[in-house]
């Protein structure tokens, strides 16, 4: 059973990749979750409806413990599965300005987004290079590339993931293992929900907000073998705001 993992796959542009996965490929969706447990059991009826096979799987990325137990339980589960796409979207903002930011603002935006990049995809590795073919896609930002004032902690975090993507695109690519990250813009979503949307997209070429099914159509041609011969890169969807 060759199956997709989507970190954060319970709402907004994770629920889009899961969604638009099951409806482009063969994959089994595999929707992790951390708290929202309704939100991912409506992603799943979603991959359903579109004709596809899913379960939930309950962890949160940034306690490794939790990942390797929940991912090991999964493998135990289905002896034939095989983990051949990881989509590592989960991710949270704490925004403040740096000066007064608490440590523990700073610490659990890094710990989800590169912690969490670390544990999922660590523990599967192994597996993926044992298989000879995987393709892995790291959801950054326009943060994590030109850098936001205001979200030094998520910028630091995503900007680590640019870095890793590349790094470790270059240790894996001989055994037909992809590494790419997209980095959206301003994207209609919740993480996005509290913003000025009038204002903002003013300062975007395209003049508006982009849709989670835009950015869902873009992970989904890297996880396809049409993008066997892209890897290492960094790809913007941003309307233009940073290019």
């Amino acid at each position: 059973m060759k199956t997709a993992l989507i970190t954060g796959g319970s709402r907004g542009i994770g629920r889009a990749i899961c969604v638009k996965l099951a409806q482009e490929s063969d994959y089994h969706i595999l929707i992790n979750y951390r708290a929202n447990k309704d939100a991912a059991k409506e992603t799943l009826r979603l991959v359903k409806e579109n004709g596809n096979t899913g379960e939930i799987i309950p962890f949160d990325v940034a306690n490794a413990e939790e990942v390797k137990n929940s991912l090991d339980t999964w493998y135990e589960n289905n002896k034939e599965g095989i983990i051949e796409v990881i989509v590592n979207n989960a991710g949270i903002t704490k925004d403040g300005l740096f000066m007064w930011m608490p440590k523990e603002d700073w610490d659990s935006v890094i710990n989800t987004s590169l912690g969490g990049f670390f544990n999922v995809t660590n523990h599967i590795m192994q597996k993926m290079l044992r298989n000879r073919y995987g393709r892995i896609v790291n959801m950054v930002s326009v943060s994590g590339v030109k850098g936001t004032a205001g979200q030094t902690n998520y910028s630091a975090a995503k900007g680590a993931i640019v870095a890793v993507t590349k790094a470790l695109a270059q240790e894996v690519a001989k055994r037909k293992i992809t590494v790419n990250a997209v980095a959206p813009g301003f994207i209609k979503s919740d993480m996005t929900a509290n913003l000025d949307e009038k204002e903002l997209k003013k300062l975007i070429p395209i003049n508006r907000f982009g849709e989670a099914e835009e950015v869902a159509d873009l992970v989904s041609f890297l996880v396809s073998k049409k993008a066997s011969y892209i890897t290492g890169e960094i790809i913007n969807i941003n309307g233009g705001i940073y290019s």
